[in-house]
């Protein structure tokens, strides 16, 4: 009985360091999960990144997850960005969820889509520190429906 629990924790941590090796890129991704699947219209989302290497290149992607309640083929958001000095920017961003016959892009089965959307590729970070990243919604419409989770990935070009 102990050598068959024993092979079963080898089996396990061996699956665990296989599955995070093969994300060896990644810097950065995480997600927020949307309240009741309706993104209110003054809810920000905010993620907290602490850049460490101002030399390499970088992707920055959006990823989004929504069903296939979503009313709308594509979606807008107000992206905002505030560098360790303080300074801040403002970008307005569209990203196309479904094809001009209303087949739905992304990954997944069922009701379940999953976007990776690449913004920025070769992206380098002017300085070391910490990186606040905001989004909202900004879909002229005061509950959002469908939308599930939002989220951004950073890693290595």
């Amino acid at each position: 009985m102990h050598l068959k629990y024993l092979k079963i924790l080898t089996y396990t941590i061996l699956l665990v360091w296989f599955l995070y090796s093969c994300d060896k890129e990644r810097i950065y991704d995480q997600s927020i999960s949307i309240q009741d699947q309706s993104w209110q219209q003054d809810s920000i989302l905010r993620f907290i990144v602490n850049i460490d290497d101002t030399i390499i290149l970088h992707k920055f992607y959006l990823n989004i997850r929504h069903n296939t309640d979503y009313s709308y083929s594509n979606i807008y958001f107000f992206f905002n960005s505030t560098l360790p000095n303080g300074n801040k920017t403002r970008d307005t961003i569209e990203c196309i969820l479904a094809d001009l016959k209303g087949k739905w892009l992304g990954k997944g089965f069922g009701k379940i889509r999953d976007n990776r959307i690449l913004l920025n590729s070769g992206l380098r970070f002017p300085m070391k520190g910490v990186y606040l990243f905001e989004i909202g919604q900004a879909m002229r419409t005061e509950r959002l429906k469908g939308v599930e989770d939002i989220g951004i990935r950073i890693e290595k070009e």
